[in-house]
């Protein structure tokens, strides 16, 4: 009986018919999407080798092999959330995944948000750079009330007299 493995992906795939072809060889990734949810789970397997040929040629000259196998060594990934994929309208060989990498280190619960570049070359998808997105800016709802103008609760009284 053959035992079946979710792909770390989050596809919902077996491993070995899903991220598992392209880590092992046997098939390409068709689009942006697919390379960076194998190489997710390339990272979740500690596959470095796979990391290191999917990145793009041009950017090798600063990968950083021992960083990037100790970060996977010693993290535990939880889940892949892609937030969203596109192949670039006005050149078909490049493309980006915004994506949420959920993991832990320690006790820790980290997420890793990026929007992640993708170049085609030969026909084949590599990574190419990718930009951290952190919290965005704070964007107030409603006018910002002033310490000497009325209090919004409709006392009457000035703001720094009576809520503020």
């Amino acid at each position: 009986m053959e035992t079946r493995t979710d792909c770390p992906c989050g596809s919902g795939q077996d491993y070995e018919t899903c991220c598992g072809l392209l880590i092992n060889g046997s098939a390409p990734a068709a689009t942006p999407e697919a390379l960076m949810r194998s190489r997710y789970t390339a990272f979740a397997k500690q596959e470095m080798a796979y990391i290191e040929a999917t990145l793009h040629p041009g950017q090798r000259h600063d990968y950083d092999a021992a960083g990037s196998a100790k970060w996977a060594r010693e993290s535990e990934w939880e889940q892949l959330e892609i937030v969203n994929a596109s192949t670039d309208p006005e050149n078909a060989n490049r493309g980006s995944v915004e994506f949420r990498a959920h993991y832990r280190t320690g006790d820790a619960h980290q997420v890793h948000h990026e929007l992640a570049e993708f170049r085609r070359s030969g026909g084949t998808w590599y990574f190419f750079d990718g930009k951290m997105i952190g919290a965005g800016q704070f964007k107030r709802e409603t006018p910002k009330v002033g310490r000497n103008d009325p209090c919004p609760c409709g006392s009457g009284k000035k703001y720094k007299k009576c809520c503020g």
